[in-house]
């Protein structure tokens, strides 16, 4: 049976801060017991497949690295209304994907959670390298104290 919150995070682990997403979630889901209807899933470059993760749920909180012109490491909570993207897609790939456009498709579908709250989280470094950098990895305890006060 499919929980009511997910909480998602994305991003290439294989890219430095740009992995952010599914490093907090780990971290997240150790941190706490949350109750049975929390689920946590990496979701790292799902792309497309986000869809059928978002479906069906009451509420989905979404951790991301984002470019948000601010100091690396700062985490802004914000509604998929509240931002537009300006990500550009060289070519149409199910793995490189607009978490705003799956979020409107989930909509137009009929599956989108009521409630969809999503945490950027600016990066210092993106580039081909594993491990969060120091100014990420040093706010994580911040980051699951923000989180945690939606669940």
């Amino acid at each position: 049976m499919r929980k009511d919150i997910i909480v998602l995070g994305l991003g290439n682990p294989l890219m430095s801060d740009e992995g952010i997403g599914g490093f907090v979630i780990e971290e997240l889901a150790k941190a706490g017991r949350w109750g049975s209807e929390v689920e946590f899933v990496d979701g790292g470059t799902a792309g497309m497949s986000v869809l059928h993760l978002l479906a069906g749920r009451k509420k989905a909180i979404i951790v991301d690295c984002a470019f948000m012109g601010t100091v690396a490491g700062t985490i802004k909570k914000f509604g998929p209304e509240d931002v537009v993207s300006v990500k550009k897609m060289a070519h149409q790939s199910l793995h490189d994907v607009d978490i705003l456009k799956v979020i409107a498709i989930s909509e137009r579908m009929g599956e989108r959670p009521g409630d969809i709250i999503i945490f950027g989280i600016e990066p210092e470094k993106v580039e081909a390298r594993q491990g969060i950098s120091q100014a990420l990895s040093s706010r994580v305890d911040e980051y699951i104290a923000e989180i945690s006060k939606e669940l």
